[in-house]
């Protein structure tokens, strides 16, 4: 467990790609793509995930210490119950937050996401929040 500081400077540090591949999230996917903070001597993971039968389903998630979620996004999931009871839409962001790691989830910020059914610029504004910098190319689905 993080205390709410050192994951809070965890998702505010800048992070690299160590690899260039292309990105391309086809039906079924479930990738993870390394990363570094050099400045801090961290290693990070971003995964992301694509449904198979609901195609519009995406998860984008970043990890400290290889399992420890900071940042989720899912798009067109199913809905979540916070730790108060309080329910949100399949479409939400999970932030960490100390004591609960990342238990609650949020209503997208409008400002931040503007449009999420734009999968790459919902990635580009994703990799943004997280501090992600560098980002390779993204394949549109050919679908």
């Amino acid at each position: 467990m993080l205390t709410q500081a050192v994951a809070d400077a965890l998702i505010g540090m800048k992070k690299t790609f160590l690899n260039n591949a292309v990105i391309s999230l086809t039906a079924g996917s479930d990738l993870s793509y390394e990363l570094e903070a050099s400045a801090a001597n961290e290693r990070f993971l971003l995964d992301l995930s694509r449904g198979t039968i609901r195609l519009s389903k995406f998860k984008f998630q970043t990890r400290a210490r290889t399992a420890i979620v900071l940042v989720r996004l899912d798009l067109d999931g199913s809905p979540h119950t916070n730790p108060d009871g309080t329910r949100i839409g399949g479409t939400h962001l999970h932030v960490y937050r100390e004591g609960y790691d990342d238990k609650w989830a949020y209503p997208l910020d409008p400002h931040i996401f503007d449009n999420p059914s734009e999968i790459e610029t919902t990635f580009k504004h994703f990799c943004i929040y997280c501090n992600i910098v560098g980002l390779p190319n993204f394949q549109k689905d050919l679908l």
